[in-house]
């Protein structure tokens, strides 16, 4: 009986989570009530604060949902077997470009979306922003120093720097390609990145 209470609990909280990610990719932080995810939820009010605090835990929660997948996809991509480190590196990238190419990303560029905007609505917010961003990061760079290893990827420098040089050259991509709506940016920031990490285009 506890079990299943605790399995209830956790697909109405798990709902919230991902209806909030679907709408809040699309609209933003601020622009969207708790009203209209609820609604879109199908949850009472009451249960949000059973799960929630406040508007802003809910931000942070939702942020921690958002990287704890992102991670987990981003591992599968970087561990795939029978691809060099560079096509597993290059995958990601087309994978995001494939993902954020689409002005409706169904909750997929959660960071992108947010990042500027929460960063300075709410210092929980930022922090959950911040941890996630450096986990992206991170794996990047053992991917980008594993790939130096084996040979299929050629760097100048740091390895962290690397990664972490790529990860805002795609932050930014993302944000041009909403403000110009097309993908050019992309193009550039892959192009930039087949240079940068020496592959063959």
């Amino acid at each position: 009986m506890n079990t299943a209470i605790s399995q209830q609990s956790g697909d109405v909280r798990g709902n919230i989570l991902a209806t909030g990610q679907r709408i809040m990719a699309g609209k933003g932080f601020s622009a969207v009530g708790l009203n209209e995810i609820l609604a879109a939820a199908g949850v009472p009010k009451g249960s949000f604060y059973h799960y929630f605090g406040s508007k802003d835990a809910f931000g942070e929660a939702l942020l921690e949902s958002y990287f704890e997948d992102y991670l987990a996809d981003l591992d599968q991509i970087l561990g795939r077997s029978g691809q060099s480190m560079a096509e597993r590196l290059l995958h990601y990238w087309q994978s995001w470009q494939d993902n954020q190419s689409v002005f409706d990303c169904q909750g997929k560029c959660l960071a992108v979306k947010l990042g500027a905007e929460v960063a300075d609505l709410s210092e929980a917010m930022r922090l959950s922003l911040k941890r996630g961003t450096a986990g992206i990061v991170e794996r990047l760079a053992r991917a980008i120093a594993a790939g130096v290893d084996e040979g299929s990827v050629r760097i100048e420098g740091d390895p962290l720097d690397m990664a972490q040089s790529l990860y805002q050259l795609w932050l930014g991509a993302s944000l041009m390609v909403k403000i110009t709506r097309n993908v050019q940016a992309f193009e550039i920031a892959m192009q930039t990145t087949r240079q940068m990490l020496h592959l063959a285009s």
